[in-house]
């Protein structure tokens, strides 16, 4: 059932885009789920509120009590944050009234599967619905897996030799290229904003080519999330990947967050297997929505 014009206009004004004098608010909001928040509270810890620096606005929820309760940041990607039901349908309503201009859907699995109920009508059908990727963290490592020695952050140096493995991690994981479109040159520019920030890892052979590879994507001060490990397919097989991750949970853990997450596909049971041995548990679940 649609809502009505009066839970529309009260959905409109119980929410607004915040500005600098909310800063501390939002990142109370954020820290208290850190590793949920990861990725959100990474680029407000890093750049604030301005929706410039920020790639995005930040859209606030008031409740009746008139405190901020909830977060819903409205870039590249949509993503609510500690967002309950009357929060979510605000959300939605404001986001239908602004059009589509994420390219993804993502959070937690439960606020973000009723966004997308609220949205689908007016912004669907989706490229693609991943309903349940279990959300992993690690405080410590597992003893039974030795990390890889090999495995090393890369450098500025191998940027050219690491990006044909991001590429197809990129376009395995998403099912589009991350080339299309500008040519990728703000894929590139990632790539070499993580190397240059000792946050890529990589096993590379002899000829230079990677045989393994991961990045932490996010961090913050109470936790880190890994993104796009992949395993050259002609090395498959051979447990690279757990002794792989194994080597970047143990540095993670050690130079950069008392807790490390990653989320991953629920089909990917090989992968969630691995993850499990390596030290991670799971602690929730995520959803994605991609168009």
């Amino acid at each position: 059932m649609l809502p009505g014009p009066f839970q529309v206009a009260r959905a409109l004004s119980a929410t607004r885009v915040l500005e600098a004098q909310d800063l501390p608010e939002a990142l109370e909001i954020l820290h208290r789920d850190p590793v949920a928040n990861a990725f959100v509270a990474t680029r407000v810890e890093a750049v604030g509120l301005d929706p410039w620096r920020l790639g995005g606005e930040m859209w606030g929820w008031t409740g009746e009590d008139g405190r901020l309760g909830a977060l819903c940041y409205a870039g590249a990607n949509l993503v609510p944050v500690n967002a309950g039901p009357e929060a979510v349908r605000a959300f939605a309503e404001r986001a239908r009234r602004q059009g589509r201009r994420c390219s993804s859907i993502v959070g937690p699995a439960e606020s973000t599967a009723t966004l997308w109920a609220l949205l689908e009508r007016s912004w669907g059908p989706a490229r693609e619905v991943r309903g349940h990727q279990p959300l992993m963290a690690a405080e410590a490592p597992a003893t039974e897996v030795a990390p890889d020695p090999l495995v090393r952050r890369v450098r500025k140096n191998e940027i050219e030799n690491l990006m044909p493995a991001c590429v197809a991690m990129f376009t395995e994981e998403v099912g589009i290229s991350p080339l299309a479109g500008d040519g990728g040159l703000l894929y590139q520019a990632r790539v070499a904003e993580l190397v240059g920030a000792g946050r890529s890892f990589a096993r590379f052979d002899e000829d230079g080519g990677v045989v393994f590879k991961a990045e932490i994507g996010a961090v913050t001060a109470g936790a880190c999330q890994i993104q796009g490990v992949w395993v050259a397919p002609e090395h498959r097989g051979r447990g690279l990947s757990e002794t792989g991750m194994a080597a970047v949970l143990e540095i993670a853990l050690r130079e950069v967050a008392p807790t490390v997450s990653l989320y991953v596909n629920d089909y990917n049971v090989r992968a969630r297997a691995a993850y499990r041995r390596v030290g991670f548990r799971e602690v929730g679940a995520f959803m994605s929505v991609l168009f």
